[in-house]
């Protein structure tokens, strides 16, 4: 992925703020297969939809939902491990799906699902390459750490042997 095809991903990832309004048509559909029970679910589920939010930044991804019971999840680059597409046969059908993030060692409860998004194959790529740019980012400052440590013994060396030798 060149630079240039990475920046117009970042912008239309960047500006992915809500789910898509087909997510509510799903939940409007899930509802109304409890036909008695469809308020009692379609509620939950509205209030649900309204709260959601969803933040990409330089430094990773927020997400949060709720009015009574609030909850906010933030998630690092540097602690993603892999990255999930699905899509239920509704969702298909609609055109948005869900991108499950995960990370380890915090079970299920440490994954973020941005669901009912539209491009949720560019979501996939542009956390993709956000995970390997941290990695080589961090794996590059350490080797180049280390080549400094080297080259400062190396010189360090040189001028111990400068001044036995003069």
């Amino acid at each position: 992925m060149t630079s240039e095809e990475l920046q117009a991903l970042e912008k239309r990832v960047h500006a992915i703020v809500r789910p898509e309004r087909e997510l509510l048509w799903l939940y409007i559909l899930t509802s109304l297969l409890g036909f008695i029970a469809a308020p009692l679910i379609f509620v939950p589920l509205f209030f649900h939809y309204e709260t959601l939010w969803y933040r990409f930044s330089p430094s990773g991804i927020a997400m949060g939902s709720g009015i009574l019971f609030r909850s906010e999840q933030q998630l690092t680059y540097a602690r993603m491990q892999d990255i999930h597409l699905s899509q239920n046969i509704v969702e298909r059908w609609l055109g948005i799906g869900t991108v499950t993030v995960q990370t380890a060692g915090a079970g299920a409860g440490g994954n973020l699902r941005i669901v009912g998004v539209r491009d949720f194959n560019g979501i996939r790529d542009y956390l993709y390459a956000k995970m390997r740019g941290v990695r080589d980012e961090s794996h590059g400052a350490s080797t180049d750490a280390l080549l400094t440590d080297i080259r400062d013994a190396l010189r360090d060396a040189a001028n111990a042997l400068a001044k036995k030798e003069a």
